[in-house]
């Protein structure tokens, strides 16, 4: 016997594979079951187009044992087993894929669905093991010996064994370290916890024998116990997604998201759908009732589980998910994706963007639907989700703004419940200009604003906007159905007539000379001061002259280690309110006095702290006195 060297002689190249392509050692053992898997697939489709015979799908089966005296884990199978030159082949090349080689020979028969394509993941048993030795045999053939201690080179020899037809993969696993403890491979509940966690779809049993403890007679009062084996099935074989979606009832959907992703909540939205074209996959895709603890923080990691014909590869896919949709659970099992790649492929992988943009299209238009025919848990959701959708909205310079806009709500003062953007668009009067929004921390503190009261008293709807996001998301879309958005608060704010314009006009040049004393006595805090037309019953306000409003400001300033932004203001008077004719009659001192009162008002008023609060004090003190 001759120890062969491997066709892609170099030990470097087996190290990357292993240590490269693979994140996990675990993953030695989904790798091992998708053989033993596609081995049995080989030998059923061979028995359906009469190349073996007296074959039942019934019989197959994958079979894990261990050996802890002897630091052995065996994994079988009895499927169509392997020929000496069928090891030289798919062993003693690497990456040489058997698999890939019989489904293109058998790529026009249907139904063939081989999951190891890539040729590689067979040598990841190398990461938990020092010797590997796979023995196999044909139906009716010889028996052969494969071994291998790694990259030094393997043999091919006959041998004797004690089944019919298959395959046997013993790993004799290395010695522990402090690092990695490899004899947790030799424990019952660590293999079947793997075995459930990536390959519980695989289509055969993936059984072990497992000791337990039982009456030797249950009805005795004292009962003797002994230990037996049984012979336990690992896996569930059939996932929910593939499924036909009339043969799973609402509570099998509940059931499979409850348990799976730990939530108490039945979801808002099941998404079951099978597609075929470019990219073919399952998904079965849920929208959650409630928010996560930790969704609105850094440690919140989204994605979907990504399966390749019912093998895990990731638990949590982040790149099948946009950002705004980071809310959404579920699998997607896609026979396109390559059970062998990395996380580093995955992202460059085109398959992979196109199942992402299907899905993203599918999300949207379910939500929608939501939106449509079922408002109150639409609702439900928007106040768990709604302020991820419109940061999606906001980021990325606006890139999915027109995408989400439909989906978005906001408080308006009409009844004070939430509204779509369309909804309030179609009860715009013929003379509106405008969408009309303004910025608070409450709804009721909104609804107090002066400027509220002034655009409500014209007739117009004024939407809420209360969420620290929302006012850039106004800015990044601009418009809606060719309406600017416009901040009630902001200086182009435009109700008046052009007469009440001009008459206005002529109002602030001949109070220039008072305006100047009275910006004199605030300082820099405000560029300008002037009267206005747009104060019902109020005195006072403050007005932002330029990008930034007041609500802005207090968010871009609240970030920790920002920039500190300071908005342009105006402070406007009420033309017709008393105070106007009782400023006309002050002299500089008690105006200036006056000046620096209105301007703490109208930052009260506006949500904004007094910059000195003794001070306003001791001026409304001496006035009174």
């Amino acid at each position: 016997m001759r120890t062969k060297q491997f066709k892609a002689e170099s030990k470097k190249l087996l190290d990357l594979m292993i240590n490269s392509i693979y994140t996990h050692k675990e993953i030695f053992l989904r790798e091992l079951i998708s053989n033993a898997s596609d081995a049995l697939d080989k030998l059923y489709y061979r028995s359906l187009s009469g190349g073996v015979s007296g074959i039942s799908r019934d019989e197959l089966y994958i079979r894990l044992a261990v050996d802890k005296d002897a630091r052995t884990l065996t994994v079988s199978d009895n499927g169509i087993g392997m020929t000496a030159e069928e090891l030289e082949q798919n062993l003693g090349t690497i990456a040489k894929s058997g698999s890939l080689a019989f489904k293109q020979d058998n790529e026009k028969q249907e139904g063939i669905d081989i999951i190891g394509q890539f040729g590689v993941g067979f040598y990841s048993a190398f990461m938990v093991a020092d010797t590997v030795t796979v023995e196999s045999r044909t139906q009716g053939g010889e028996a052969y010996r494969w071994q291998s201690s790694g990259a030094a080179g393997y043999t091919v020899e006959p041998c004797e064994v004690g089944f019919e037809r298959g395959t046997v993969i013993t790993l004799q696993l290395k010695e522990d370290t402090e690092q990695d403890k490899f004899s947790e491979y030799l424990e019952y509940y660590r293999l079947s916890s793997l075995v459930k966690k990536y390959s519980d779809y695989i289509g055969y049993p993936i059984k072990m024998w497992r000791e337990v403890s039982r009456p030797k007679d249950p009805e005795a009062e004292q009962p003797e116990y002994e230990t037996v084996l049984e012979d336990q099935v690992l896996n569930s074989m059939v996932p929910l997604w593939r499924k036909n979606k009339n043969e799973i009832t609402e509570d099998e959907y509940n059931e499979f998201y409850q348990s799976r992703f730990y939530d108490w909540e039945k979801p808002v939205r099941v998404i079951h759908s099978h597609n075929e074209g470019q990219a073919t996959y399952d998904a079965l895709l849920y929208i959650p009732r409630k928010a996560p603890m930790d969704f609105y923080s850094k440690d919140f990691e989204k994605g979907l589980a990504l399966y390749s014909n019912g093998v895990l590869i990731m638990e949590r896919c982040a790149d099948l998910l946009p950002d705004h949709f980071a809310f959404v659970r579920g699998v997607i099992d896609s026979e396109d994706v390559s059970l062998n790649i990395s996380r580093e492929m995955l992202q460059h992988d085109y398959q992979l963007k196109l199942i992402a943009r299907n899905l993203e299209k599918k999300i949207k238009s379910e939500l929608k639907k939501l939106l449509d025919t079922d408002r109150e848990a639409y609702e439900e959701f928007f106040r768990a989700f709604g302020l991820q959708l419109k940061y999606g909205a906001y980021s990325d310079y606006g890139t999915h703004a027109e995408q989400l806009r439909e989906l978005l709500l906001f408080v308006s003062s009409k009844e004070k419940t939430p509204v779509t953007l369309a909804e309030y668009a179609e009860r715009m009067t013929d003379s509106q200009k405008a969408i009309y929004y303004a910025c608070g921390e409450s709804v009721e503190l909104i609804d107090m604003l002066p400027q509220v009261d002034t655009v409500k008293a014209k007739g117009y709807e004024v939407l809420y906007l209360t969420d620290n996001v929302d006012e850039f998301v106004m800015k990044t879309m601009r418009t809606y159905n060719d309406k600017p958005f416009v901040n009630v608060c902001a200086g182009d704010l435009d109700l008046d007539t052009d007469e009440e314009k001009d008459a206005l006009k002529a109002e602030n040049e001949a109070a220039a000379p008072m305006f100047a004393t009275m910006q004199q006595a605030i300082g820099d805090s405000v560029k300008e001061v002037r009267f206005t037309h747009k104060l019902k019953n109020h005195p006072v306000c403050l007005t932002s002259m330029g990008d930034v409003s007041l609500e802005m400001e207090k968010v871009l300033n609240a970030m920790p280690a920002g920039q500190k932004v300071h908005a342009q203001l105006a402070l406007e008077i009420n033309a017709e309110h008393p105070i106007a004719a009782k400023l006309k009659t002050l002299d500089d001192t008690t105006l200036a006095t006056y000046a620096r009162i209105l301007y703490a008002q109208a930052r009260l008023i506006a949500g904004m702290p007094v910059d000195n609060p003794t001070e306003l004090s001791n001026l409304i003190c001496d006035l009174m006195v």
